[in-house]
């Protein structure tokens, strides 16, 4: 019985693990597919896109930094969202549709608003994550 406890135990915390990494992994991929081609892989602003925009691309990794060292989590899910517009995206943001609405999401109704939050939340744990 000890053992079998033990082992449900071992499995629950692996898993948490997992989580944990597909998460990151998650919040990275969403980098990558919407906000490396300005910002660039390192989120320094130095994408390939990022010359041809009226506005120098800002260094995502120095959000919190500029916050009094405190991510602004609740703005930066506004900015991206689009609900607080960014010139440079041609407001409001984001400049690649609707990957972070409801209707980027094959399923309809609640379940799609809750992909596409999801993958806006993943999206800004990872900005939070990269901060120096």
């Amino acid at each position: 019985m000890k053992a079998r406890m033990m082992a449900a135990a071992c499995l629950v915390a692996l898993s948490g693990a997992a989580l944990a990494a597909d998460k990151e992994d998650a919040g990275r991929n969403e980098y990558r597919a919407a906000c490396a081609g300005c910002h660039g892989e390192s989120a320094k602003g130095d994408g390939p896109v990022g010359p041809i925009l009226n506005i120098e691309m800002p260094d995502l990794t120095k959000l919190s930094a500029a916050n009094d060292g405190q991510f602004p989590f609740q703005k930066t899910f506004m900015i991206v969202d689009g609900r607080t517009g960014v010139r440079a995206h041609g407001d409001p943001m984001p400049i690649w549709g609707d990957r972070f609405k409801a209707e980027a999401a094959v399923t309809g109704g609640y379940a799609a608003e809750i992909m596409a939050r999801g993958r806006l939340l993943a999206l800004v744990q990872y900005l939070e994550s990269i901060q120096e």
